[in-house]
């Protein structure tokens, strides 16, 4: 069964996988034989992480990508195929929210952005690898939601309503491109020690409240959800699509 979790010759793209839960899923990738592209905004960010993970004698190659960015999306599919030879794993992983209050002080730009970066970058990313998936016989997309897309909290009005769109993208996606051998998931995070939630575990009130409310009691650790992404991208996961998989440590039990 151990074996089933193999990647072997297996190519990921792990888009803001330059820290945090990206980074934790593509070590785990290249841990169990994949060959990573480590993708973030900045190429210095990504050429940092691919050098460690080459130094512990994993496989991987950098390539700078802003999500937001149509250019550097189809950059990023079109280098990884010229220097890898396709793709086989897509994780959908970099998000925004540069907002942290009411929905009806978010601005027009802002609501822009984020659902630019967290709903129209998967949508675009995954339909530049569907004809190079097809053509290897299949493939595994992920696409990271949140819990905010299940249940909203105050302050992360807009980001819900993203992820809530990454939800049903991710059940679409599924229903239509399973003929072609290719299945579609998505992990919804909770609370997560990340510099992108640290708004909120730097915060006393707000992390006492999430204790109170999670059965474990704690927050969760990149770790935590790259093991999730494994089962996923693996064969072990081979009956597994359009399937919402929650990782919160029960907060939504509530």
């Amino acid at each position: 069964m151990i074996n089933k979790f193999n990647l072997t010759g297996k190519v990921a793209i792990i888009t803001g996988s330059s820290k945090g839960i990206g980074e934790a899923i593509a070590r785990i990738f290249a841990e169990n034989g994949a060959t990573v592209v480590i993708s973030s905004r900045k190429q210095e960010a990504c050429d940092r992480v691919a050098a460690a993970f080459k130094a512990d004698g994993l496989k991987a190659m950098a390539i700078a990508c802003h999500v937001g960015s149509a250019d550097d999306r189809k950059a990023l599919i079109e280098k990884t195929v010229a220097e890898l030879g396709g793709v086989d794993i897509l994780v959908n992983n970099a998000g925004t929210n540069p907002v942290f209050g009411p929905i009806e002080e978010a601005t027009e730009t802002v609501f822009d952005q984020i659902m630019n970066v967290n709903v129209k970058a998967p949508w675009d990313l995954s339909n530049l690898c569907l004809p190079v998936m097809k053509n290897r016989g299949g493939g595994s997309i992920i696409n990271i939601s949140s819990v905010e897309g299940e249940l909203p909290e105050e302050g992360l009005g807009i980001y819900s309503v993203s992820k809530s769109a990454v939800t049903m993208l991710t059940k679409s996606q599924a229903k239509e491109w399973g003929k072609h051998g290719i299945r579609v998931n998505a992990i919804c995070p909770g609370l997560i020690k990340t510099k992108f939630s640290a708004a909120l575990w730097t915060n006393e009130q707000i992390m006492k409240q999430i204790k109170e409310a999670s059965p474990i009691g704690r927050m969760g650790e990149p770790d935590e959800i790259a093991g999730i992404a494994l089962l996923l991208a693996s064969s072990a996961g081979s009956f597994l699509t359009g399937s919402i998989i929650v990782a919160d440590g029960g907060f939504l039990l509530r």
